[in-house]
């Protein structure tokens, strides 16, 4: 048992709790799957939990005067650092344009017929350890890899569409099989998605994006119209052909590097975005030349525009949507040109500081999604520049000599366009590897060329 439930179960004894409390969902179902222990912890009682809540904080076992949702029976307490949701077990029924369901105490079986999933209904006593299966059900659902609804699966997303999600997220976490009927339903029921607020979304997103299951979750995403509601712009990504160096339409591309980016890692999920947006912008920018080639020149400048609105409709952090933004919008830096120079290394270092490791792996995996044979670049090539650019010269050191006060100093000029243009200029030069950022002799030679006017 969690040490903050032994905790509890200690301090319950002898009181009315005691016998009547359960630990519930997620982490009984993950310990049946022999999964590590979670500290995502809900506890059911038939007894008033904001009661229970109560009494922790009193006995001094949660750190924390509870959080109370009177209107639920639910309540948050803190033990060891750990947070705990406690809830009186309950009915529920729901509005038609509302997630926020009406409460009335219920038994355990009520309880859990109104979760998501019989796999999530499951629940373990404090007092004995004995594991309760309320629907008789979930015991055998889990062992069979099956994803049920308690209730009928039309009801259960028309009150709850966020479910809709968590069903295409648990299915490929656990993977279990849908029942027949459970996707039906979520194709009937996708636009009430449209009630849920795009925080919620979010956070389903990025729990669902940053498993290795990512790919075949984003293809049920698309095939059951979930992203008609959350990102129309994917659509046009469908059978949307990319010519010769692709034996893929540019959403199954688009998969299959997000595949490569989860595979390696899963705990950057602007990275992830970055992979799932990178090629967003081709479906608007697709030409077919003279030839018979098909072009998308600019794609990843519409993409960045295009990805900065998604991800600002999802509501991510300026930090991500700007990190992943950036990403795409570099994407094709490193096959721009035949050969990858010093002076391309130094402006994709400073251009990139800190992301250009991840850009490095965007296109890796954006690489490895190509035809079989299809060699577009050399990246060991441009990461062994890259290192021997980074060695001669670290990123703070790739800046004009002088600031632009120092210009103004030279030149005599005010504050204006003109300064920011010298100041450019001394950029460019570092950059090229003509001027030494700290040698301001030769940059006050440049400045002062550049101004003949200006006395010396």
């Amino acid at each position: 048992m969690h040490p903050a439930l032994n905790k509890i179960q200690i301090a319950i004894k002898g009181t009315a709790f005691d016998g009547d409390l359960f630990l519930v969902g997620g982490a009984v179902r993950d310990e049946l799957l022999g999964r590590q222990g979670s500290d995502d912890l809900d506890l059911v009682t038939r007894q008033s939990a904001p009661e229970l809540a109560k009494f922790l904080f009193e006995q001094q076992v949660s750190s924390i005067y509870p959080v109370i949702f009177e209107r639920f029976g639910t309540a948050m307490v803190e033990v060891d650092g750990v947070k705990i949701e406690l809830v009186t077990a309950r009915k529920e029924s729901y509005a038609k344009n509302s997630r926020k369901p009406v409460v009335t105490p219920g038994t355990y079986k009520d309880d859990a017929l109104r979760r998501d999933f019989t796999v999530n209904t499951l629940m373990r006593s404090l007092n004995d350890e004995s594991l309760i299966d309320p629907l008789e059900q979930g015991v055998n659902d889990l062992e069979n890899r099956i994803l049920r609804t308690p209730l009928d699966p039309v009801r259960t997303f028309e009150d709850d569409p966020l479910r809709m999600l968590r069903a295409i997220r648990f299915r490929w976490k656990f993977d279990l099989a849908p029942v027949k009927g459970l996707y039906d339903a979520i194709y009937m029921k996708r636009s009430r998605l449209k009630i849920i607020s795009f925080e919620r979304i979010r956070d389903e997103l990025q729990k669902m994006l940053t498993y290795p299951t990512a790919a075949d979750a984003l293809d049920d995403m698309m095939k059951l119209g979930l992203f008609d509601i959350i990102a129309p712009e994917f659509k046009a990504m469908v059978k949307c052909e990319q010519g010769k160096y692709h034996h893929l339409d540019v959403w199954d591309h688009t998969r299959l590097v997000v595949k490569n980016l989860t595979q390696r890692t899963t705990d950057d999920f602007p990275l992830v975005l970055s992979g799932l947006l990178h090629d967003v912008g081709k479906p608007s920018t697709r030409t077919i030349d003279e030839s018979g080639n098909t072009r998308f020149f600019g794609h990843e400048a519409v993409g960045a525009g295009m990805a900065r609105a998604i991800l600002s409709r999802w509501k991510l952090s300026s930090e991500d949507i700007t990190r992943a933004t950036n990403l795409v919008k570099n994407h094709m830096r490193l096959g721009s040109a035949p050969v990858f120079t010093d002076s391309a290394a130094r402006r994709l270092i400073k251009d990139l500081g800190p992301d250009l490791e991840s850009l490095l792996t965007l296109v890796n995996a954006d690489a490895n999604a190509l035809k079989t044979g299809v060699r577009v670049f050399d990246l060991n090539q441009i990461r062994q520049t890259i290192s021997r650019v980074q060695s001669a010269t670290p990123a703070h050191k790739l800046i004009s000599p002088l600031t632009g006060e120092e210009i103004m100093e030279l030149t005599g000029l005010t504050p204006g366009k003109k300064v920011g243009e010298l100041k450019k200029m001394l950029d460019e030069q570092v950059l090229d590897g003509v001027l030494m950022s700290d040698d301001k002799a030769k940059a006050t030679e440049i400045i002062l060329a550049s101004c003949p006017s200006v006395e010396s």
